[in-house]
């Protein structure tokens, strides 16, 4: 049996290494604090000698998410990274890019905002990320994860979402995350698949070739009839469907017992989970629900705790409050939904989320 390897690594860093392992073929770029080690990683490792992989540093946010669309839509698996400015920047090609059905990874390690903001952690981007970002319907599919571990898998998820699907697919992070250092499993090297194995696997629909096929692929977000473009949107939202019928995407921490439930992602449910502890210590039945799907969100346990008498969920967040909305939604006015959070890159402790829930629930 070979070797695990084993490093201890940033979560950014973590995200390179990825990448070059699972076989991705191209990543463009440009670079923001606080994710900019994600390239500089990439430019280390120099993949374009070992594998073949293309690392381009481009122009601008808006350059790079136009080469993902291209590279996307010849069946490559390629990818981009950026923060929340940057990916405001890059919207208008996400939503190009969703309407062609194309499979792709989009990095987001969140900085405070709104505009330029700070460079601290924050997860403000929930509704950029959740709620579309860019014009007209679409969804993508949003990871968070809360570990650098998480990090490391789920670029591998995330790819292996966005093939199945024909759709992009974001992880979602934060600048603690990106930043911090734990002990972390390379996953081993995966090679990266040949043009003709990319003809055969993407023959319906990407622009590889014509082949022997009668008629050409063409991927194109425009569409001038009416009747045409609701053909696409109809599609689209049918798959929608499924993928949350089927990828939503949760853990939980304590919460078979429990009578209050926090719901957070990413650093915020690291900070929770210490809360769930205290607590628990304390004799107060808490839990944690930790969405690791943000789209699909996971409404269906969140209900089902309403239904059987939760008395109370907390949202906890770093931004105003935005996750929330799907949390009251899921719980549908069975039980008493509070959001409790910071903003401007500030960071909340295990204390100061369990001196929020007492004051709101615990009298």
């Amino acid at each position: 049996m070979a070797e695990k390897d084993i490093r201890l690594m940033k979560g950014n860093e973590v995200i390179a290494h990825a990448a070059v392992r699972c076989g991705c073929d191209g990543y463009f770029g440009y670079p923001i604090t606080p994710q900019s080690e994600v390239m500089e990683t990439l430019m280390e490792l120099r993949p374009w000698e070992s594998t073949g992989m293309v690392v381009l540093q481009a122009e601008s946010e808006i350059s790079s998410i136009n080469m993902v669309y291209g590279g996307a839509a010849t069946g490559k698996k390629v990818m981009t990274s950026s923060s929340s400015p940057g990916v405001s920047l890059m919207s208008e090609g996400i939503s190009y890019i969703a309407a062609c059905e194309l499979p792709c990874l989009i990095v987001n390690c969140q900085r405070g905002g709104p505009g330029l903001g700070t460079i601290q952690p924050s997860q403000g981007d929930y509704f950029q990320a959740c709620k579309g970002g860019g014009h007209g319907d679409y969804h993508l599919i949003v990871l968070a994860p809360s570990s650098v571990q998480e990090m490391h898998d789920f670029v591998i998820l995330a790819f292996d979402l966005a093939f199945k699907y024909r759709t992009p697919a974001m992880l979602l992070a934060d600048g603690a995350i990106g930043q911090m250092m734990e002990k972390v499993v390379l996953a081993p090297q995966q090679p990266r698949r040949t043009d003709e194995q990319i003809a055969e696997e993407c023959k319906d629909w990407a622009a590889c070739g014509k082949g022997g096929r009668k008629d050409r692929n063409i991927c194109t977000s425009l569409f001038l009839q009416s009747e045409e473009l609701k053909v696409l949107n109809d599609r689209l939202q049918a798959k929608y469907k499924q993928i949350e019928a089927a990828e939503a995407c949760w853990e939980e921490i304590e919460c078979d017992d429990a009578e209050y439930v926090l719901v957070a992602f990413g650093s915020s449910a690291r900070i929770c989970s210490a809360t769930v502890e205290a607590a628990r210590a304390e004799g107060i039945k808490l839990g944690l629900l930790r969405p690791i799907t943000l789209w699909p969100f996971p409404a269906k346990p969140l209900a089902e705790f309403a239904e059987r008498g939760v008395k109370g969920f907390l949202s906890v967040e770093l931004n105003a409050g935005q996750m929330v909305e799907d949390v009251r939604l899921a719980v549908n006015g069975k039980a008493q939904v509070e959001h409790f959070g910071t903003t401007g890159g500030m960071m909340v402790s295990p204390d100061d989320v369990l001196a929020e829930l007492k004051s709101k629930f615990v009298k």
